[in-house]
């Protein structure tokens, strides 16, 4: 038979400020987009353009709809981010949760654009490209 687990009040409130502590990071990284949307968009955009991840015919049109993307993550309900990025919540070990949310944007929408011909590289590849870009932007 299985043990139960439970923790006691001091194991609680070490539990609930660890989360807490996520849940506060979290909102500080998707504010924070707030002020840097514009040169992060067209930072995102040219990173994966230059490493032949994205084959495009409009450079302009793709920033725009990662700059749509990220306007449209600072509006998101928690639920609605939890639910566009859950398939690629393990892709990485402590992944960043805009970076996530973009990788998610790139892979299952910008791919249907009609300025995009083609996204190469693996979901690992992208989001590694888009992190770089948002953790320069962020950590600044």
């Amino acid at each position: 038979m299985a043990k139960v687990f439970r923790p006691s009040n001091r194991e609680s409130s070490i539990l609930s400020k660890i989360e807490s502590s996520k849940e506060y990071a979290r909102r500080q990284a998707i504010h924070g987009i707030k002020d840097c949307v514009e040169p992060l968009s067209n930072a995102i955009a040219m990173k994966l353009i230059e490493n032949n991840l994205i084959e495009t015919t409009n450079k302009n049109s793709s920033e725009e709809q990662i700059r749509t993307c990220l306007e449209k993550l600072t509006r998101s309900e928690d639920f609605d981010i939890d639910f566009i990025i859950a398939p690629y919540r393990n892709l990485v070990v402590q992944p960043n949760i805009i970076s996530l949310y973009v990788t998610s944007f790139i892979i299952e929408q910008l791919i249907k654009h009609k300025d995009i011909v083609e996204i190469f590289g693996s979901d690992e590849e992208i989001y590694t490209c888009i992190n770089r870009q948002v953790v320069k932007f962020l950590s600044a």
